[in-house]
Order: structure tokens, then sequence, then C-alpha cells
């Protein structure tokens, strides 16, 4: 999910994952309605919020200790997955740490270690990469992609526009709490036109759009000055969707 601050991303997300109630329409999670199947909607999902919510005070191993009993996981299994997660996410010799000493990478690897400790089939993450220096991100993308190669169904919103682009296979682009637009990056793309020409005219630059190449170069060859000519990203098509950028 594409979106500026305050388009409603978190918002859907809390109402998805039953920490707001929705005003109205209905929402389904693997088949389980989230204001009526709570109980099934909570086993089939995993949640790593925006804030960073660890106990500081525990180190990773406790802190996966008690997601895992208050999810009333048995002991030999509880201590099974908490082996397994802590390798997963390359934090098994860091495990006796306070969490309150991580980076911030590494926190935000733990959060989604708690958040797989019951085994979801569908985990949310709420601008997972926010604050992350570029290493750190990367390594969750990493961990992203990981987790979806092996069938887990992974929803996140982000406006980070390369985010979406790189590990996205479908985008939705949410504006002022609607769904704008839904498809892949390319068929998205394809709604605008694949190939930009920015003319610098006047101080402003000014956006034409081209479904090909050829249509692009023949545009180009007619101005005089400065012409750039690009692919269209993700955040051609929310601009001209919508009329501002995605960090506005």
């Amino acid at each position: 999910m594409l979106g500026p601050n305050g388009a409603g991303k978190t918002t859907t997300f809390r109402m998805l994952t039953m920490l707001t109630k929705p005003s109205g329409g209905s929402a389904l999670i693997s088949g389980c309605e989230v204001t009526r199947d709570l109980r099934k909607v909570k086993k089939e999902i995993g949640v790593v919020p925006q804030h960073m919510n660890l106990d500081q005070e525990l180190t990773a191993r406790e802190n996966l200790e008690l997601h895992g009993r208050l999810h009333k996981i048995p002991g030999d299994q509880r201590q099974q997955r908490i082996q397994e997660l802590l390798a997963y996410v390359e934090l098994a010799d860091r495990s006796h740490d306070l969490a309150g000493k991580f980076s911030g990478g590494m926190k935000r690897r733990l959060m989604i270690a708690r958040a797989l400790m019951h085994r979801p089939g569908v985990l949310f993450l709420d601008e997972p990469t926010a604050g992350l220096d570029p290493q750190a991100r990367r390594n969750i993308w990493d961990l992203i992609r990981r987790m979806n190669s092996e069938g887990m169904t992974v929803l996140l919103t982000t406006h980070y526009i390369e985010e979406a682009e790189v590990l996205c296979r479908r985008v939705g682009i949410i504006d002022r709490g609607r769904l704008i637009a839904l498809g892949t990056p390319a068929e998205l793309k394809k709604k605008v036109g694949e190939i930009v020409v920015e003319v610098l005219n006047h101080g402003d630059t000014e956006y034409r759009f081209f479904a090909g190449r050829e249509q692009a170069l023949q545009y180009a060859g007619s101005m005089s000055g400065n012409v750039l000519i690009r692919e269209a990203n993700l955040e051609d098509v929310f601009v001209e969707l919508t009329g501002r950028k995605v960090g506005d």
C-alpha cells in the first residue's frame, strides 16, 4: 500500500488487525471476517507496527518467550520456535542481549521474528524500514523477500517509491482514505505511460508521458533546452492520479 502520510494506510492496517473498529463495510482475512471471527483472525495474522514496541528491558529471547506464552505455545515447541526464528532473522548470537541495546535494524528484525512466533499465514508490516539506514533497509528487504518466497502473504505500507517497486508484486495506491489504483507496478505505469519526458520550462519542470520510447524521442526532438527521457515510476503514477507527490 503506497501513499503519503495521512492517506489512510495505517488506519486501514488497524482495521484489518482489529485495533480499530470499521465504521462500515467488511473485510475478510483467509475467509474470516475481522469484526466477527476475532480469534480465528488473530491466529492467522502477524503484525509489525510502525513504532518500536519491544520490551526494551528484556533480551531478544525473552521478548519471543513472552509472545509465545501469550499465544499459549507449549514449552518444547516454544523453545524450538525461538531458536528457529532467532537464526532466521540472524540474531542468534545476540539472543541474550537486551533489546534496548539493539540498532534500529536489529530491533525491526526482532519485531518480525516476534510476529512470526505463532506461524501466521499473513504478515502485516507498517512502514517496516522507516528511519533505517540504507544497509539495514536492504536487510529487511531480503527478509521480506525470503518470507514471501516461502509462501507467506506479506502486506506492507510504505511511502518509499523504490521499496514498493522492488518488493511488491501488487501495489495499491491510497489517497485521502480511498484506494484509487491497484495492480502490478508495470500495470500501474501503463495507466499514465511508461516513458517520461521532462522539460525545463521557465524554471518549472513539465512532464509528458508516452506509451513508447519512439514517441517520446519525437516529442523531445521538437523541444529546446534541457530535456530528460526516462522510464516512469510509481511516483509518476501517483502524481498523475492525485496531483501531488507521495511525500506531501
